[in-house]
């Protein structure tokens, strides 16, 4: 069945179910429906000019072959309609696919290094990306987990989250942004922390924390994060924050039962040994572990 007659009659919407079928099965299905989805972030200009679809896709070196103009089928307001969906798409198309991304899984870390040759750590199941396009214009990176940074002096650098955005200029601090968990500790420099309803800056040896949307400061020591040194700790944190990092760090599932996941917890574990682990975050409050599967274990209050 002809390329250009199906994703023609795909734009109009007017496949049947086995066009439809045959056009799922094209080789770069994936590029026109990521195409298509792009465009609809933008609307129109007003242009006095527009190009013809095939005239797109030749620029593309496209190899389908050209069909005649002569359609008596295919209306020219659609034509164009069509042409300028294509056209953004594409534009679209390339300048997301311009974003670097970097992503780690659970129990593991990656480091690497931004375009300014800024120092970035992610710990295990954290996703960092950035617009290197647009790097020495704006130096902004969005975050979804936990990361260390070492910003080169220059320019203001951004680290933005879900829950508020870290500004600096060239320092040492740690970023951290889980499910109703904020936080961002300075080891060097001042960093700006701004979220909805804060807007303060850190001095090297400070860290905020927002937790179940209420907001602490304490001082830290001005050593590293503990987690590149492959431990986590924790100081007056509740309980189930502390199970949801072990269950990163060591790709396991965590069932509690009668136990206060609310219940602060201090101290740490360490993450190249699950069962040492357990130990730390269990004895502490009183509890048991037992580990039925590979990836499964369950926490009891001890009787």
């Amino acid at each position: 069945m002809d390329k250009e007659y199906l994703i023609r009659k795909w734009l109009a919407e007017e496949l049947t179910d086995p066009e439809l079928e045959a056009f799922k099965k094209l080789d770069d299905y994936h590029m026109h429906t990521k195409i298509l989805e792009g465009a609809q972030y933008f609307r129109a200009s007003d242009v006095s000019e527009i190009a013809d679809v095939d005239e797109i896709y030749a620029k593309m070196n496209y190899p389908f072959e050209t069909v005649s103009k002569k359609r008596n089928w295919y209306q020219p307001l659609f034509k164009i309609a069509a042409a300028l969906v294509v056209l953004i798409g594409i534009t679209f198309f390339f300048f997301t696919n311009s974003d670097s991304a970097f992503k780690t899984m659970a129990s593991e870390k990656r480091s690497f290094e931004l375009p300014d040759q800024s120092e970035v750590v992610i710990n295990s199941k954290s996703e960092i990306f950035f617009n290197e396009n647009t790097w020495n214009d704006k130096r902004e990176v969005n975050l979804d987990g936990e990361a260390f940074f070492k910003v080169k002096k220059g320019s203001a650098f951004d680290v933005i989250t879900k829950d508020g955005k870290v500004t600096v200029l060239g320092t040492q601090f740690n970023v951290k942004n889980r499910d109703n968990y904020f936080e961002v500790k300075c080891f060097e420099g001042l960093v700006k922390v701004k979220t909805l309803k804060h807007d303060q800056n850190l001095p090297a040896g400070s860290a905020l924390k927002i937790i179940d949307g209420k907001i602490t400061f304490e001082t830290i020591d001005l050593n590293r994060p503990q987690w590149l040194s492959n431990i986590s700790s924790f100081k007056s944190i509740p309980f189930y924050e502390v199970i949801n990092e072990f269950e990163r760090q060591y790709g396991v599932r965590i069932i509690v039962k009668d136990v206060d996941t609310k219940r602060l917890f201090t101290g740490g574990f360490i993450h190249n040994d699950m069962e040492d682990g357990l130990k730390s975050i269990t004895l502490p409050l009183d509890l048991t572990y037992t580990i039925e599967t590979s990836n499964n274990i369950i926490l009891r209050t001890k009787e």
